[in-house]
């Protein structure tokens, strides 16, 4: 039987900096510390540059002081994911370095390891009332970041537990087949169509121009389903970790989104979400877009698909490699020459996007392996500071979050009420 268990969680924590006025005895604190499971993901890497700057990279190179994580413990976390689009920016020195600075303090993570079977494990939380379970995994990352699994001949491969999914577009038979002929003509397909016959790729049922599937069908669209192998996995961790803990908890983090509405979660990560709690998980943390996204309440179980932001400081990273200032036409110049390229000098980019420097933050309460109470407080992260002093949290009495959080709930039939700067989930 499901102990009676309190829960909080945050969004990303993308930390490069220290805080000068430590956060223990903050009205904040005390908030996380109501909780028994006290979770956040953590999107930097986290050494003191153990590992080389790969070619690629979450979009910054994420690194922060191992010293930083002493302010992540200050916020009484006891938990964390560290599976994201930023686990690999220095590869595997970088992974392995991070790994060990938070072994060495003590940290709870999961969802990255020295190989697949690793990363996918789940990892356990012991709390006064009971033992959760943590399973981390991603669905946003370059193919290489993904961990290999170990064989008896052959050591597996650092890395993420990936989510991946499986893209079909479908178009009618007209727009087909132009596109069969723009094939022709141009040889997009020549290399896959040689490794086919060569034995180094299946042929499969869809028509493929470059890497992308089509299928002939009047009802236009994408569709994006999880990869079955991908899924089975977490499901099976899900499983193992059913029967070693009072509660289930998946973290995933998921930048992709429908269409070009980064506030709406892409339809494989509802189909995700759902299957994850057929399958015995008790809760979904969403996070990934830096906004937020609308609360599900599936069989008297939360999804949250995107927490947005705890910590956002991505404008601070002590140092760029020189992909960075390449990518940007740059052929000198530092760090703050750089972010001032990208973000046209504060005119576009996250930094002027207020709905990613606010959010909030959910504490709900657990019996019987059932939802018996959410609540939300809204945090905001300095919107308008120079970005060198915005990315802190704090709460707010404001209830902009909780109306943003409350209008994107609407599309999963959750009601939310808003009394005196708190948000309450109907149940």
């Amino acid at each position: 039987m499901n102990q009676k268990l309190s829960f909080i969680a945050t969004g990303d924590s993308f930390i490069t900096r220290r805080k000068a006025n430590k956060a223990k005895d903050s009205p904040l604190v005390d908030l996380i510390k109501k909780a028994e499971f006290r979770f956040t993901n953590l999107e930097v890497t986290v050494h003191d540059f153990e590992g080389y700057p790969g070619a690629l990279s979450g979009g910054t190179w994420a690194v922060a002081s191992p010293t930083t994580l002493e302010d992540l413990q200050s916020y009484a976390f006891n938990c964390l994911t560290w599976c994201n689009n930023h686990t690999l920016d220095y590869l595997y020195g970088g992974l392995e370095a991070t790994e060990k600075n938070l072994n060495d303090r003590g940290f709870v993570h999961a969802g990255v390891g020295k190989n697949l079977h690793a990363a996918a494990a789940p990892k356990y939380i012991e709390c006064p009332n009971g033992r959760v379970a943590l399973i981390g995994a991603t669905s946003t990352f370059h193919d290489f970041w993904r961990a290999g699994k170990q064989r008896e001949d052959l050591r597996g491969r650092p890395g993420i537990n990936p989510l991946r999914f499986d893209t079909t577009y479908y178009v009618n038979k007209n727009r087909l087949q132009q596109l069969t002929e723009i094939a022709k003509v141009t040889n997009i397909n020549a290399e896959t169509n040689l490794a086919i016959k060569e034995g180094f790729a299946l042929k499969g049922d869809s028509f493929h121009f470059g890497s992308y599937s089509f299928k002939e069908s009047e009802n236009e669209g994408m569709i994006r389903r999880p990869h079955m192998l991908d899924m089975n996995r977490i499901i099976s961790a899900i499983h193992e970790a059913s029967r070693q803990a009072d509660y289930v908890v998946v973290s995933i983090h998921c930048h992709e989104m429908d269409g070009e509405r980064k506030e709406k979660a892409p339809d494989f990560l509802e189909e995700f979400s759902k299957r994850c709690i057929d399958e015995g998980a008790h809760a979904i943390i969403g996070h990934g877009p830096h906004i937020l996204r609308g609360i599900e309440i599936y069989k008297k179980r939360p999804i949250f698909y995107s927490l947005g932001n705890f910590i956002f400081q991505n404008d601070t990273v002590a140092s760029l490699p020189h992909d960075f200032y390449e990518q940007y036409g740059m052929k000198n110049g530092n760090v703050a020459d750089a972010l001032d390229v990208r973000s046209a000098h504060n005119t576009k980019g996250l930094g002027t996007n207020k709905k990613v420097w606010h959010s909030v933050i959910p504490y709900w309460e657990m019996e019987n392996g059932q939802l018996t109470h959410l609540s939300l407080f809204p945090i905001d992260l300095g919107f308008g500071l120079p970005r060198y002093k915005r990315g802190w949290p704090r709460l707010t009495e404001s209830e902009e979050a909780l109306k943003e959080i409350q209008a994107l709930s609407i599309d999963y039939n959750t009601k939310i009420d808003i009394q005196n700067g708190i948000g309450n989930v109907r149940l």
